[in-house]
């Protein structure tokens, strides 16, 4: 048997009974039923078609057909470079396969799942030429920050650290790029996902992402470095001046702060005196923190506001500068660099179920993301419940109103869906009426 012949081979599931109650966490069973009556395929479809499956003379009818899919099976069987021309193709490709996982690819040159035909003419034609502009956020990256928790874990003490980075990408997405519809979505798991889809954003090729990645870029230390941002000029640049006026100072010394005890013992303390190059500083500091003078205030805004005052209070830009340099290298976001600087790199798409956690990968308000408790999230035998409580059983429309995810999808729609398909369409009629002017004129020389 092919890869391309695996199928989950279960019956549709029933979802009807007396007992409402669905086991926790992702259950493989419960796929086919998520797929069947929730899973927004016409909606996501319609997104990554970006007006080209409507009539207007002007639309690129071939678009959807080169975009690549990818499935992930069970026992980690993957399928590349699949291809769909139309919604229904999608849906029934997706409910026959039943994927653990769905990752979305680049738009190529050709459709993808007869790129070996191309091949063989000796030309090499198949390639990516359009792609979203995507980023890829995880929480295991600032396991040197967070002492709650560690790898694929997170709790709402160290969550606010995917809050400040939405915050700061997303505003300088919008302010300084110019970008307007963007998609951020819960990665399901550890992190945060972000899909930036204007036209300009979709056409840049390799070295314009790697451009706009590299702006972002601040986190350059490892493990074994004491300095683990790199901040150079006289003054911050504007960006990063607002980033930390606007968002890091205040997450800094209002959450992180205390929940995750930043000060808490020499282990943690000395942490951060190694990021001060003043030795007659970081001696003072430490004679004073290792006399275990007892206060009745939170140990962590004392010993923070002493480093402060003391740093403060020296002469020179430098002193300043490494306050601003401890805050950035505990809050600073901490982007995977090459998801972003590639257009043929895949990712997960939104709505998918994590096959760790059972949670659905979720669309993020940005201007509400202070508000998403992951624990909280969605998960599949949470709709499945929810269909159970409402009496679904046989295949049909989408009944994600009788659901916990009915909010999820309604944002979708809505705030992202809705206004980018609008744009799309006047891109559309605008270049399609450009192109008629120009050819008007060319006959009329």
């Amino acid at each position: 048997m092919t890869r391309e012949e695996v199928e989950n081979g279960k019956d549709y599931m029933l979802i009807d009974g007396e007992d409402n109650a669905v086991p926790d966490g992702f259950n493989a069973d419960y796929l086919k039923a998520y797929y069947g009556k929730l899973f927004p395929c016409a909606d996501m479809f319609k997104w990554l078609s970006y007006g080209n499956d409507g009539k207007h003379p002007g639309c690129d009818h071939s678009y959807s057909g080169r975009r690549e899919f990818s499935f992930t099976l069970d026992n980690d069987i993957y399928l590349r470079f699949q291809s769909f021309n139309t919604a229904s193709e999608l849906e029934s490709a997706i409910k026959e396969k039943c994927p653990f996982k769905i990752d979305i690819g680049p738009v190529y040159s050709v459709d993808p799942s007869k790129r070996h035909a191309y091949s063989q003419g000796g030309d090499n034609i198949f390639t990516p030429v359009e792609r979203e502009l995507v980023f890829d956020i995880d929480i295991s990256d600032y396991d040197d920050v967070r002492y709650c928790c560690s790898g694929a874990d997170v709790c709402l003490e160290c969550w606010p650290l995917m809050t400040v980075a939405i915050k700061v990408i997303d505003t300088s997405l919008r302010d300084d790029f110019g970008f307007s519809h963007i998609l951020w979505v819960y990665s399901g798991r550890r992190g945060v996902h972000c899909w930036v889809c204007d036209g300009k954003a979709r056409r840049l090729n390799n070295e314009q992402r790697a451009a706009i990645a590299d702006y972002f870029r601040v986190y350059k230390g490892n493990e074994n470095s004491n300095k683990k941002v790199s901040l150079v000029g006289p003054a911050l640049h504007p960006f990063l001046a607002r980033s930390y006026t606007d968002v890091l100072q205040g997450y800094f010394e209002k959450r992180l702060l205390s929940s995750q005890n930043l000060f808490l013992n020499e282990e943690r303390f000395e942490k951060i005196l190694e990021m001060i190059p003043d030795e007659s500083i970081t001696s003072e500091l430490r004679g004073k923190w290792l006399s275990n003078k007892r206060s009745k205030e939170d140990i962590n805004v004392v010993r923070w506001e002493q480093l402060k005052h003391l740093l403060s209070s020296k002469k020179g830009q430098g002193h300043r500068r490494c306050i601003e340099e401890i805050v950035f290298s505990f809050t600073y976001p901490r982007l995977d660099m090459e998801v972003s600087k590639h257009m043929n790199h895949l990712l997960k798409a939104p709505f998918c179920v994590h096959p760790k956690t059972g949670r659905i990968c979720i669309p993020i308000d940005p201007n509400k993301c202070d508000e998403l408790d992951p624990s909280a999230v969605p998960t599949l035998s949470k709709l499945i419940g929810d269909l159970n409580a409402g009496g679904f059983i046989a295949e049909g429309d989408n009944e994600w109103d009788g659901t916990s995810f009915v909010q999820c999808v309604k944002y979708f729609k809505e705030h992202f869906l809705d206004p980018l398909h609008k744009s799309c369409k006047e891109e559309i009629e605008t270049s399609y009426n450009a192109k008629v002017k120009q050819s008007r004129n060319s006959i009329s020389w």
